[in-house]
């Protein structure tokens, strides 16, 4: 397959470059059997789940893992933290002018520097030679990672807005952003119905956004995220399986823990990095029915996408969003897709 194959032209007008007003106020597109579409509201999520189901959420949490530097010679370069390898130790991704070479000196606001020791692929590992813990430094400078292709610097309300309801661990440099539409109503409503719900951790990098550089997808080269599935996870999906439920995974983070837990070909409990590229023709284990926001051309996270409900109906699923404006990526509007292989 070809990276072409996942393409699509789409109106710049459609990317959200800020949330709606409330969190459950988008629209969601459903895509059912037979290719079944149906444009309704993610108010009325519940309506497609019954009880004895169970959604599967990604309790990640965003950090401010963006910084802003200079160089010696006074350029400016942003620092976009991809993971914290140890104390003094980061991969991180570096938007300069000119890139760096190692031995370079990159300076914050404060003065606090970083060294560039070299390059692990196209990202950067940098040696940080601040005194307070990384992560307070974060905490005190750094900014919230938007995407590319928000065009606007982050704001106060993207603190609260870029983080789901119920984040909990601090790791992710990206959002999962199919859960942004959830509140505590929602999931209130869906206890109720009898729709349980488990919590899994992938902390999304920054990788998640690099552009598919090959035209043949199967020589592409996934990027690497941690992610833990623990044994109650497994436990409740075992059980809900067992009594005739379907397991909603909200958001393609968390399709790609379960179903890297499921790998050997029985789900089981995992902790570790994951790097499992899910494309067309793969075989989905555990994953009845996906909710997740519109994503890039010719992305792995279409891909995944496409595996899951068919490429063609997918991608005409798009278009039909793109002709009743729908609105895109992080800050837009979801898909139900019930599993189509």
């Amino acid at each position: 397959m070809l990276t072409s194959d996942f393409s699509f032209e789409l109106p710049e007008e459609l990317i959200a470059q800020y949330p709606a007003a409330d969190r459950d106020g988008s629209r969601l597109l459903y895509l059912g059997l037979e290719n079944t579409l149906l444009d309704t509201a993610f108010k009325q999520l519940p309506e497609y789940l019954k009880a004895g189901d169970l959604i599967v959420l990604n309790d990640t949490r965003v950090i401010p893992a963006r910084l802003y530097a200079k160089k010696e010679t006074g350029g400016n370069v942003e620092i976009m933290l991809e993971r914290i390898q140890d104390e003094q130790t980061l991969l991180v991704q570096l938007r300069a002018s000119k890139s760096p070479k190692a031995g370079t000196s990159l300076k914050l606001e404060d003065n606090t520097r970083f060294e560039v020791k070299g390059r692990k692929g196209s990202m950067f590992l940098l040696n940080y030679e601040g005194k307070e813990k990384i992560t307070d430094l974060l905490a005190r400078l750094g900014h919230m990672p938007l995407p590319p292709y928000i065009s606007r610097n982050d704001e106060s309300l993207d603190l609260e807005r870029y983080q789901t309801v119920f984040s909990d661990k601090p790791g992710a440099v990206a959002a999962p952003t199919a859960g942004l539409h959830f509140t505590d109503d929602i999931l209130k409503v869906l206890k109720e119905k009898g729709v349980d719900n488990a919590r899994l951790t992938l902390h999304v990098g920054a990788g998640t956004f690099q552009p598919v550089r090959v035209n043949d997808i199967a020589k592409h080269e996934m990027h690497s995220e941690y992610m833990s599935v623990s044994q109650d996870v497994v436990d409740k999906i075992n059980e809900t399986k067992k009594n005739g439920g379907r397991v909603l995974a909200v958001g393609t983070t968390v399709v790609r823990s379960l179903e890297t837990a499921a790998r050997k070909g029985s789900l089981r409990s995992f902790q570790g990095d994951t790097n499992i590229f899910i494309s067309p023709g793969f075989k989905f284990n555990v994953v009845d029915l996906l909710l997740t926001n519109f994503h890039l051309p010719e992305s792995t996270l279409l891909m995944l996408v496409c595996a899951f409900g068919g490429q063609e109906n997918v991608l005409n699923a798009y278009q039909h969003a793109i002709r009743e404006r729908y609105r895109f990526y992080s800050y837009g509007d979801a898909m139900l897709i019930a599993k189509n292989n």
